[in-house]
């Protein structure tokens, strides 16, 4: 997801398969818990200028045109990660210690994942379980 060259990532993944091989990814979607986090992070540290946000790996219309003809079939399902924490404050520890990104902007953008976080949280005010959706793909490459 994060490679800054789509396009040569896809090139090089069906490069090294088999005819006939298989990809597995699991993608975060754009519109799901992480997509949003992405969002909330360019708004305070913005990606180098050109660079395609990684969300758009967890498009399935965008992995069709980016594999193309290669791709015989390309089935992709939603589904969901849960993180599991104490609480947002938790969550955003351990974030704030472990997660690149966060280090640069973590002060401006603080309230903002707060207010993010406790409202994807559907577990109450005791915990934190914020449901983050995913792209699960398979492709399966032609045999030729």
């Amino acid at each position: 997801m994060f490679a800054p060259d789509h396009r040569r990532a896809a090139s090089d993944m069906l490069r090294v398969l088999r005819p006939g091989g298989r990809i597995g990814m699991a993608n975060w979607t754009p519109d799901g818990f992480i997509g949003q986090l992405f969002k909330i992070i360019g708004k305070y540290l913005p990606p180098p200028a050109g660079v395609v946000s990684p969300a758009r790996w967890g498009e399935e219309a965008y992995l069709r045109d980016l594999f193309g003809r290669a791709a015989e079939q390309v089935h992709a399902q939603r589904k969901f990660f849960n993180f599991r924490y104490a609480s947002a404050a938790h969550w955003l520890q351990v974030f704030r210690d472990c997660y690149g990104p966060v280090h640069k902007a973590f002060a401006a953008l603080e309230q903002d994942l707060i207010t993010l976080l406790e409202r994807s949280n559907t577990a109450g005010a005791q915990s934190l379980v914020v449901p983050a959706e995913y792209l699960e793909v398979i492709i399966n490459t032609r045999r030729s």
